[in-house]
């Protein structure tokens, strides 16, 4: 057995994560700020006339896949892999784009050498293309990049943390607006009178859970709901450097292969469909997981849901509309839970890498220039 030393100081444990659970606490605050903002760039139009390519890196890459789900013809790419390609790869998986084509670039900083690097080489090999950005800092260099609309968000919502938390919730619901905003809207002051009345006991239940010193988490969700549990299991790896390991999985997916990594101790965090059809594929395999006694389960549902085959049930905040619409508002659980993880594992959430394995805006890298980008 390794012997851990003495453990930290009260002060010490009550200076951890107060960067991180203030800013998960504070979305429902912001979220109809990030709808006025985008209502009064009346954008909608873009939404109808061009095809997109949303693209974000890390975090923001599953907030572009979010974004891109509530569009009629958008295309997301992680500018991780889409400054790797070609004119003709980009031409082959957006043939639309190429003629009258708008990049949606999703950031939190805008100081992330992908951010500007894409946006430079999109210029160069789509010349007709036209730039949008959305991003949470008003300093950042992709807000100041010329021939790119910027839309800026709230400053409060440019994380200090580490991690990104509200950062996250206010790009996706940043991008829905623009296509949904109106639907968005009318749902709004319920869904943030859910979320603060719940805020306390979901707290309490993340805390709860943590508790219990996981090392395996897998997030299951409908297909529609996919960002949410990509970045669910990302906020789990970062808070807690890696020593929880987390996967994301869509439930009927689960059955092929993936079963294999839960343990009688897993947490299974299982977000449910608003769906009622495919609530009942969901059912079925929440009753398989508990015949075979894989995982501890933690279903987030309405109250019509079969809360009967929960080890735990958790009130969905957004039940009502539809999945690709729930991303920024269901996310909130998963962060706190993430956040008691973190401290459960001694950690600081608000720096979770004191190593600095991974930091706030990923360093800087050499961008290479293609022989023959255009």
């Amino acid at each position: 057995m390794i012997s851990r030393g003495p453990g930290p100081s009260s002060e010490t444990l009550n200076r951890r994560g107060v960067l991180t659970i203030a800013e998960i606490r504070q979305q429902p605050e912001l979220w109809p700020t990030t709808l006025e903002c985008v209502a009064a760039c009346n954008l909608k139009s873009v939404v109808r006339e061009r095809a997109a390519i949303i693209c974000g890196a890390g975090t923001s890459a599953y907030a572009a896949s979010a974004v891109a789900a509530g569009w009629a013809n958008a295309l997301a790419i992680p500018t991780t892999d889409l400054l790797l390609y070609s004119k003709q790869e980009v031409a082959r998986l957006a043939p639309d784009f190429v003629g009258n084509g708008i990049l949606v670039s999703l950031a939190r900083s805008g100081d992330s050498p992908e951010s500007t690097g894409v946006i430079a080489r999109i210029q160069k090999m789509f010349p007709g293309a036209k730039h949008l950005a959305i991003t949470c800092n008003q300093d950042g260099q992709l807000a100041r990049l010329p021939r790119v609309k910027s839309i800026v968000l709230d400053p409060r919502t440019n994380d200090r943390s580490l991690v990104m938390t509200s950062s996250f919730s206010n790009l996706v619901l940043a991008g829905l607006g623009i296509a949904e905003g109106e639907v968005l809207a009318e749902q709004l002051p319920h869904i943030i009178d859910k979320v603060k009345k719940a805020l306390t006991s979901l707290e309490m239940a993340a805390q709860h859970l943590a508790s219990q010193k996981p090392t395996r988490v897998m997030v299951l969700t409908p297909a529609a709901l996919t960002p949410l549990g990509r970045e669910a299991c990302l906020k789990v790896i970062e808070m807690t450097a890696g020593r929880i390991i987390a996967l994301p999985e869509t439930f009927l997916g689960l059955r092929h292969g993936p079963m294999s990594f839960l343990r009688p101790d897993s947490l299974v965090l299982c977000v449910l469909s608003s769906d009622m059809d495919k609530r009942r594929y969901e059912e079925d395999l929440l009753r398989e997981l508990r015949q075979k006694n894989l995982g501890h389960l933690i279903v987030v549902g309405s109250p019509t849901s079969a809360n009967d085959l929960a080890h735990d049930f958790i009130l969905a905040v957004a039940p009502g509309i539809p999945d690709h619409l729930r991303v920024p508002f269901e996310i909130v659980f998963p962060q706190l839970l993430a956040y008691y993880l973190s401290l459960a594992s001694d950690l600081d959430p608000d720096n979770p890498s004191p190593d600095g394995v991974i930091t706030r805006v990923v360093q800087r890298f050499q961008l290479h220039e293609d022989s023959d980008i255009n």
